[in-house]
């Protein structure tokens, strides 16, 4: 199975660093850029609104920026946004645009018609590992419980999750199934809207497990709802070491959904330098860590090919689970 191995590569382009772009002089020696647009393809509120701010912030309060502006642009399912970046390229020289796996899944189902070949691929900046969830109450302790449970009656063990059916939520636990040996189109895939919706769900029974966001996991385990039965990471998350890992229960299955960013296609090489070295050496800052605590993310960075080899090796793995559940 390929996974992508987080890397923390160091991008030494001390030449990017050093110029000023736009003709204005740069405010300090720590400054990259004097300006970043970041462009939100989701509504304020979201996850990629928050990526993009929070990264903006660390990026201004350590001096790597001079200044962030940010522009929602809704619809589509991210497909406005990309077609925007790819219509405008020659004047988005200081943009870049928030994705995450989201833009790897609607173009394989053809919500929109272009992927991240169509983009200058920038870096991934951080992640978030998938998990499953029981209710806190319940007999199932382990993932050999879950697989005990759903071997002795396959008709009735449901899986819940907060994505449409053929969504991430689905994908991840259709993928463990099959890492388990297990028919990953056997089990009842039941969509929620929302996670109050989905906890009433495991306590009423109408579900056996929830497939969710290990940080929203941990949120419901902190507050003593649920048991985590296994995270897609490939070591336990600091976050929260309790929590085992799919891999040290047989199951070799990893993912991460990722969150990074991509630029407007034919972007001068200066500027795609610029922006990496920006990215790169904010992970060394405080203001970045402050924004990343606050938020629960995982440092997760890859760029250049590192980061279009993992892309591709993403949608090979999710283009051929979908071609199996009979959604491609």
């Amino acid at each position: 199975m390929t996974t992508w191995k987080p890397t923390r590569r160091v991008v030494l382009a001390a030449a990017a660093a050093s110029l000023a772009f736009g003709g204005a002089a740069q405010a300090d020696e720590h400054q990259i850029l004097d300006s970043v647009h970041f462009i939100i393809p989701g509504g304020a509120g979201g996850g990629w609104d928050g990526t993009a701010r929070g990264t903006g912030e660390a990026l201004t309060e350590s001096g790597l920026v001079g200044q962030a502006t940010y522009e929602n642009m809704s619809g589509g399912g991210g497909g406005v946004a990309i077609r925007y970046m790819i219509d405008n390229a020659e004047s988005l020289h200081d943009a870049m645009m928030v994705n995450s796996t989201p833009i790897v899944i609607r173009s394989l189902t053809g919500v929109f018609p272009q992927s991240f070949r169509d983009l200058t691929l920038v870096a991934g900046t951080i992640g978030d590992y998938a998990a499953l969830v029981v209710n806190a109450d319940s007999d199932i302790e382990s993932m050999d419980g879950l697989l005990d449970a759903y071997r002795a009656d396959p008709d009735s063990l449901a899986i819940g999750g907060g994505s449409v059916p053929g969504g991430m939520d689905h994908l991840v636990a259709a993928l463990v199934m099959e890492a388990a040996g297990e028919d990953p189109t056997g089990f009842d895939y039941i969509a929620y809207d929302a996670g109050g919706n989905a906890m009433a769900g495991l306590l009423s029974g109408e579900i056996a497990a929830l497939s969710t966001g290990f940080s929203e996991a941990v949120d419901l385990a902190n507050a003593g709802e649920v048991r985590i039965l296994g995270v897609t990471s490939e070591e336990r998350v600091d976050a929260y070491p309790e929590a085992p890992t799919l891999i040290e229960q047989g199951i070799d299955a990893t993912f991460v959904n990722w969150r990074g960013f991509f630029a407007a296609p034919g972007l001068p090489e200066e500027r795609l330098e610029a922006f990496r070295t920006m990215l790169a050496e904010m992970y060394d800052t405080p203001e970045w860590e402050e924004v990343r605590a606050r938020n629960g993310w995982v440092n997760i960075h890859n760029d250049g090919e590192d980061f279009r080899e993992f892309l591709e090796q993403q949608e090979q793995q999710i283009g051929d689970l979908m071609r199996t559940l009979g959604f491609l």
